[in-house]
């Protein structure tokens, strides 16, 4: 299946499968290239004030780039190199993992649900599930010969950041510190690897075209020579530029949900460039699939009713996945 994915050739012209209609293009003329995405230093000793800006950036932009956030720089270093060597493999050896299957824990494959989608996506990525390692390691991709190794420790660092501002998180809504992980049980932790080969035309066509993510959390590793992620902010899409030694955090719908919809989980998109390739990796926390989710009792009032029903996480991510990704926001699908 390596004729699948499209980091096994150089490409001079876009494929018709590529191509958005003219609507739905993104028109990068009008993206804000400058505009600030608040930053948070997880090093400052006064603690209330990392949690007021921390809840602060939930409440108005869903994202944030945090600094001295604990993964070692050499880590994120070796993770980002990894990554490149992974898709630099053959592709014959590429093809060997590749599947169109969502429901794999581990998988290579390409856009975002070819199974579904009438327009596919100018990316290619690796599928893992993280936690508990254990369990998922011996199916990961043993070549290059340091790949488990090196994704196993940056998934351990990734995931105690994640507990971490949960932490944070959770206090900034009045809550106890501990709630978030409490409430939502054993995460699963999840990873896509996201390559995004050179695009003969990017002006037609996306990485990822705009969603909202479907877990609690996601922690960002960007490339650090090459902007994509952007963001929608009162009706604009801006960039979101790389910043040394920086992760970005964005909100998920089930914190959106869990908040009584005062943290926004907000649309997003990548873009491509025809200048170079670029690689993003994305670690997602993700409630326990039986745990019932829905707003924190403490943030329902006569004054804020519950926006949201309760459900669990296995029926929305289920919900989820039969849509196409750039439909309206799932939580819609569950108001009261």
């Amino acid at each position: 299946m390596a004729e699948q994915l499209i980091s096994t050739a150089d490409h001079d012209r876009l494929p018709d499968s590529y191509v958005r209609p003219e609507k739905q293009r993104p028109r990068l003329h009008e993206v804000v290239p400058d505009a600030e995405i608040p930053v948070v230093d997880l090093a400052d000793p006064d603690r209330a004030a990392v949690v007021v800006r921390i809840a602060e950036a939930c409440r108005t932009h869903g994202f944030f780039q945090v600094l001295n956030h604990g993964v070692p720089e050499e880590l994120t270093a070796a993770m980002m190199s990894v990554a490149y060597e992974f898709f630099r493999l053959p592709a014959e050896e590429k093809a060997k993992l590749y599947s169109d299957d969502p429901g794999k824990k581990m998988r290579l494959s390409t856009s975002f649900n070819v199974r579904k989608e009438t327009v596919h996506n100018w990316r290619d990525y690796l599928r893992l599930h993280c936690h508990p390692l254990e369990q998922y390691v011996p199916d990961w991709p043993d070549n290059p010969p340091s790949f488990r190794e090196t994704v196993s420790a940056y998934c351990r660092e990734v995931r105690k950041l994640g507990f971490r501002l949960y932490g944070a998180i959770s206090e900034g809504l009045g809550l106890d510190g501990g709630y978030i992980k409490e409430t939502l049980g054993e995460q699963e932790q999840h990873m896509a690897v996201n390559f995004y080969p050179r695009c003969p035309a990017p002006e037609l066509t996306y990485g990822l075209p705009a969603h909202t993510d479907p877990n609690a959390l996601t922690i960002l590793l960007m490339d650090q020579q090459v902007a994509g992620l952007q963001v929608l902010k009162d009706g604009r899409w801006i960039a979101v530029n790389p910043r040394p030694c920086a992760l970005v955090v964005n909100i998920g719908d089930q914190l959106q949900a869990l908040s009584n919809g005062r943290y926004k989980s907000v649309w997003h998109r990548a873009v491509v460039n025809s200048d170079r390739p670029r690689m993003s990796v994305a670690s997602f926390l993700c409630p326990c699939n039986d745990v019932r989710i829905g707003p924190a009792a403490k943030l329902v009032t006569g004054d804020t009713p519950a926006v949201y029903r309760d459900y669990t996480y296995a029926e929305y991510y289920a919900k989820f996945w039969s849509r196409n990704l750039d439909q309206e926001h799932c939580l819609e699908l569950f108001r009261t």
